[in-house]
C-alpha cells in the first residue's frame, strides 16, 4: 500500500506539471498585435512623442516616395517591419506590402476593384485599410472580396465574397469598410436583407454567425469595438440607423435613429466610444450632425444626450482630446466643442479636412492638399504650419498616419513618407 501511494503521488505530480506546462504554453504564445485603420481604438489619436513642433516652411524632410499604387484612397497600415496598403491596377484591387523605407517586398491580387459608374465614377479605386493582426494581414476590395493573406509572404489563406457568397449588393460608392477584427473573428457589414452583419473565422474565413441586424441598407462605416461590463459589443452605423451588435452572436442590441438623412449626405465616419458615451457626426444638413450617445451597461440602450447639427463631416473624422471633440467642416474651419454640452468652444481657421492627433498636436490633410500642423496647448489651438502635397493625382482623401516619427500620407497613386520627430 505505501508503495502505491507513493507511485500514485508521482503520478499526480507529473500530471500536475504537465498540466501547468501546458498552462505555461498557452500563456507564453505570442500575444495578440493588432494593426489597424485611425491608430489604437481606432481613435485617430497615436502614442507618439518628441514630434517636431515646426516645420520648414517647404514641409517636413521627404524620406521617400512610391508612384505606383493606382487610384484610391485607403490609407496605409505600419507594423514593426512593413507598411500594407490597398491599391488598383488596371481595375484589379492589389494588397501592397512594402518595408519601411519604401521597397516593394510582394504585392496580391484581391478580385476586382471598385470602379464606378456615372456620379461614383468619379471617385474609384482602392477604399479599405488593411487590418494587420500578428502575421496575417484582412482586408477587402472595394467589390466587397474579404481576404486573408500573410504578412511575410503575400500568400492568400481564405476569401469570402460578401456579393456572391453572402447576396449583399455593391453600394453605390463601393464596399468601404475597413475590417474590424481580435482573437477569432473577421468582422463585417455586409448590408444585405438576410445577411445584414456578418463574423468570419479568422483563420479559416468560415461564416460564425450572421445576423439581419436592423435590416437595414448599407453605408460607409468602419466599426468599432466597445468592451462593456457584460458583453463586448461592436457599434456601427447602417444608411438609417446608428446600433450595437453582440460580438459573440450578433444579437442586435440599443439603437438609434440618425435623422435627416439625405443621399446626397452620405455619413462614412466611425463613431468614437470614451468612458460610457458615444460620439458620432453625420453630414446630413436637415440631420443632427454631431451627437452625443450613452450607453447603457449591457448595450442594450443608447440614450441622446445632446446633438449640434452646425457641426457636419461627412468622412474626414473627428477626435476627441480631453473635454474637445475636434472635427473640420465646411469654409474650412477646425472646430472645438465641448463634450459634456456640444456647445462650440473654439475655431480655427485650417483647410476641411481629415485629422488625427499625437504629442499635443494635430495634423489636418485638407480636401485640398494642404498638410497643417496645429499646435494644441493649454487648451488653445494654432496653425504652426502648412504645405501643399504634390505627389500623387486624385482627390485628398485619404487619412494621414503617424508610426516612428514618420507622417505617411496617400495622394492616390502615391505613398509619401515624411520625417517629422526630433534628431
Amino acid at each position: 500500500m505505501k508503495h502505491l501511494r507513493i507511485k500514485d503521488l508521482l503520478i499526480v505530480l507529473i500530471s500536475a506539471t504537465i498540466a501547468t506546462g501546458i498552462f505555461i504554453s498557452c500563456k507564453s504564445e505570442k500575444p495578440l498585435k493588432i494593426t489597424e485603420w485611425q491608430g489604437p481604438d481606432r481613435s485617430g489619436i497615436y502614442k507618439e512623442t518628441n514630434l517636431l513642433d515646426e516645420w520648414p516652411v517647404k514641409g517636413p524632410e521627404m524620406i521617400w516616395k512610391v508612384e505606383s499604387l493606382g487610384k484610391g484612397f485607403a490609407a496605409p497600415v505600419i507594423t514593426d517591419d512593413k507598411i500594407f496598403i490597398n491599391g488598383e491596377q488596371d481595375s484589379i484591387s492589389f494588397l501592397f506590402a512594402f518595408d519601411l523605407e519604401g521597397k516593394l517586398l510582394w504585392k496580391s491580387q484581391n478580385g476586382k476593384e471598385f470602379m464606378g459608374e456615372g456620379f461614383s465614377a468619379t471617385y474609384p479605386g482602392a477604399r479599405s485599410t488593411p487590418t494587420v493582426v500578428n502575421d496575417l494581414v484582412y482586408t477587402s476590395s472595394g467589390h466587397g472580396r474579404i481576404a486573408c493573406f500573410e504578412a511575410e509572404s503575400g500568400k492568400e489563406k481564405w476569401a469570402v465574397d460578401i456579393y456572391r457568397d453572402l447576396d449583399a449588393e455593391v453600394p453605390f460608392f463601393g464596399y468601404s469598410e475597413s475590417l474590424l477584427v481580435d482573437e477569432e473573428k473577421v468582422y463585417s457589414f455586409v448590408g444585405g436583407n438576410k445577411t445584414n452583419m456578418a463574423a468570419f473565422d479568422r483563420f479559416s474565413g468560415e461564416l460564425i454567425w450572421s445576423s439581419e441586424a436592423l435590416k437595414d441598407t448599407f453605408s460607409y462605416c468602419s466599426p468599432i469595438f466597445v468592451e462593456l461590463p457584460e458583453r463586448k459589443i461592436i457599434v456601427t452605423h447602417s444608411r438609417h440607423f446608428l446600433f450595437a451588435v453582440d460580438s459573440e452572436n450578433g444579437e442586435t442590441l440599443g439603437s438609434v435613429p440618425l435623422i435627416g438623412f439625405e443621399w446626397d449626405g452620405e455619413h462614412c465616419n466611425s463613431p468614437i466610444y470614451d468612458e460610457g458615451f458615444i460620439y458620432f457626426i453625420g453630414n446630413d444638413e436637415k440631420g443632427q450632425g454631431a451627437i452625443k450617445l450613452e450607453i447603457a451597461e449591457n448595450g442594450e440602450k443608447l440614450n441622446l444626450l445632446w446633438y449640434n447639427n452646425k457641426i457636419r463631416n461627412n468622412f474626414n473624422g473627428y477626435v476627441k482630446v480631453g473635454n474637445g471633440l475636434f472635427t473640420t467642416v465646411k469654409g474650412n474651419w477646425l472646430k472645438k466643442m465641448d463634450t459634456e454640452t456640444g456647445i462650440v468652444l473654439d475655431s480655427i481657421k485650417t483647410a476641411t479636412g481629415s485629422i488625427i492627433f499625437a504629442d499635443n498636436k494635430f495634423y489636418s490633410y485638407g480636401m485640398n492638399g494642404d498638410m497643417s500642423l496645429i499646435q494644441y496647448k493649454n487648451n488653445e489651438l494654432k496653425v504652426v504650419n502648412a504645405f501643399k502635397v504634390k505627389e500623387g493625382d486624385g482627390h485628398h482623401f485619404a487619412r494621414p498616419v503617424i508610426a516612428n516619427g514618420v507622417l505617411y500620407i496617400r495622394h492616390g497613386n502615391a505613398l509619401i513618407a515624411y520625417k517629422i520627430k526630433v534628431t
